[in-house]
């Protein structure tokens, strides 16, 4: 009996850990896999269509630019430029991905999730107020820091997060993600700026205003920073 509870036992910590893989991007099934939009051409297919790999180039694996500045003249007073998929083909199935994030002197990240991915962020220039809010089930404790240059802060998978800038200039960061392709959901935009918009009694009830200031709110123009 003993050996039936010990394959039991081994059995169920291989699901649980088979389960706990499955929630990330998945494994690549050979060396590389670029993505490709024509699928006439795809020969090989994981989490998108590939090219042949024999017809890849370092150019798929390439991207330049990111250590040109953006603007910053946003309502945000911040940009995000992301290097995902979408502009390096070559990262399909690798889990993994990098932003550039400028931040304008007061600039802000505003509160959002990467649904997807963890967030690990490394000050390049200038001096950041950082922050992430656990879930309902930890009593959505606020767990902040201010960054200097070199210093790294991480920010679990899924949840609301946040960089001001609270230097006396400009800043710069730069964020890795553990997906290729991480997802961003800003929390203002999602609730307020929703297409169509959601019912005013919804919101009214749930940030327990009155039905005026969530017609104020999603009247507003929400920009959306990311590149």
């Amino acid at each position: 009996m003993e050996g039936v509870h010990f394959l039991i036992n081994t059995l169920a910590i291989l699901a649980f850990a088979t389960i706990l893989v499955s929630a990330s991007d998945p494994s690549p099934l050979q060396d590389f896999c670029v993505a490709l939009n024509d699928t006439k051409s795809a020969v090989f297919v994981n989490g998108k269509f590939c090219k042949d790999p024999k017809l890849a180039n370092a150019n798929d694996f390439f991207f330049y630019g990111l250590q040109i500045a953006r603007s910053t003249q946003n309502p945000l007073g911040s940009t995000v430029t992301a290097v995902n998929v979408d502009q390096i083909a070559g990262l399909n199935t690798l889990g993994i991905s990098l932003a550039r994030i400028d931040f304008a002197r007061n600039g802000l990240n505003p509160p959002h999730t990467h649904p997807r991915a963890t967030e690990i962020l490394l000050v390049l220039e200038g001096t950041l107020y950082v922050g992430f809010v656990t879930s309902n089930a930890d009593n959505n404790r606020l767990f902040t820091k201010v960054l200097n240059k070199g210093d790294v802060f991480v920010f679990p998978i899924g949840l609301i997060h946040f960089q001001l800038n609270v230097g006396e200039g400009d800043a710069v960061a730069q964020a890795a993600l553990s997906s290729q392709n991480p997802g961003v959901i800003t929390i203002a935009n999602a609730v307020f700026g929703s297409d169509p918009p959601i019912n005013p009694e919804v919101l009214a009830k749930a940030f327990q205003v009155d039905n005026k200031a969530v017609l104020y709110l999603q009247k507003q123009f929400w920009y959306d920073n990311n590149n």
